[in-house]
């Protein structure tokens, strides 16, 4: 009797130090890719009533005539430490994992992607938060015509767009001299409110998904086929559930409200039921790309990391 196909590659199948080797390099490529969207839902999602930008594509349109290509980049390199905390993501989720089968006897791979998920994300929130206000202060400091005028500028510091190496320290210095070392974790609950609850749903409906296609798909489909379909589908659900709060988080790193249910009722205020849909074409499509790389990526560097003797219980 054949053994089994493994459809989750768990902990204990993979060789560690190659599985975080491709991690980092995985990471790295996938804030490369959609960086763009994030920096133009970033300013979507913090501009005040009386709009430079009217959505996705004419914010697009407008940063490329205004700032060049190196304006949908603006803030990468400060983001881009972030790769690291990435790695702590990957090993706080699969270990969270391997734990709660080993020792809670939890094998439902749904309850333990919802769990790894929401743990992993925590912990990487911790790590990331200081880095994350800095570079969402960078993104939106990008010119709003020809002749110079930023499309916001929350801290008041003196922008010169011809020596952007000193943006980054302006706003570290000011961010320190308004409110000591708490000014780097300005919006670290409303992160985890916004972030723990959608990495939680992401890696819960992740194998839903991957199951229901496989029900309804011809069993010789590629089993990679099937993943790199469920990740895009996971992730706009998550949009669609999360964007709100990942709206208020914005608003409290950069615009500096002092707390989540101020800043929700103003955006309510402000907006109405269009709070549900700010930035959201640009969360989706970032999301569409960011969730199948992360699938394509994650399932690959996993088969790539398997030890020998798995290998050929494992389709691709």
């Amino acid at each position: 009797m054949e053994d089994p196909e493994i459809l989750t590659i768990e902990w204990e199948m993979m060789d560690k130090s190659r599985f975080f080797m491709f991690s980092m390099i995985n990471s790295f490529t996938l804030r490369c890719l959609v960086y763009p969207l994030t920096v133009i839902k970033t300013r979507l999602q913090v501009q005040k009533p009386g709009k430079l930008y009217t959505g996705t594509f004419d914010a697009c349109s407008k940063i490329l005539r205004y700032e060049g290509f190196g304006g949908l980049y603006r803030g990468f390199w400060i983001n881009t430490i972030q790769m690291f905390s990435g790695i702590g993501y990957i090993f706080t989720y699969e270990k969270v994992r391997d734990m709660l089968s080993r020792h809670a006897d939890i094998h439902d791979r749904r309850l333990k992607g919802l769990i790894g998920g929401g743990c992993s994300s925590l912990v990487s929130q911790t790590i990331i938060t200081p880095f994350d206000v800095v570079s969402q202060h960078m993104m939106v400091l990008g010119r709003s015509s020809k002749s110079g005028g930023v499309v916001m500028n929350p801290l008041n510091i003196s922008v010169d767009q011809k020596k952007k190496h000193l943006i980054f320290a302006a706003i570290v210095r000011e961010l320190y001299r308004r409110d000591g070392f708490s000014g780097f974790y300005r919006g670290y609950f409303a992160s985890l409110l916004a972030y723990v609850p959608g990495s939680a749903l992401w890696w819960m409906f992740y194998p839903v998904y991957s199951d229901g296609l496989r029900r309804v798909l011809p069993g010789w489909t590629p089993q990679m086929f099937v993943q790199c379909m469920a990740g895009p589908m996971s992730g706009v659900t998550v949009c669609f559930i999360t964007n709100p709060m990942d709206v208020v988080r914005a608003r409290i790193q950069v615009q500096r409200m002092n707390s989540v249910m101020q800043t929700f009722w103003q955006l309510w205020t402000e907006e109405r039921m269009r709070m549900f849909q700010i930035g959201l074409s640009a969360r989706v499509m970032q999301s569409l790309i960011s969730s199948f790389l992360l699938a394509l990526g994650y399932e690959t560097l996993k088969r790539w990391s398997v030890h020998e003797e798995y290998k050929d219980k494992i389709r691709w």
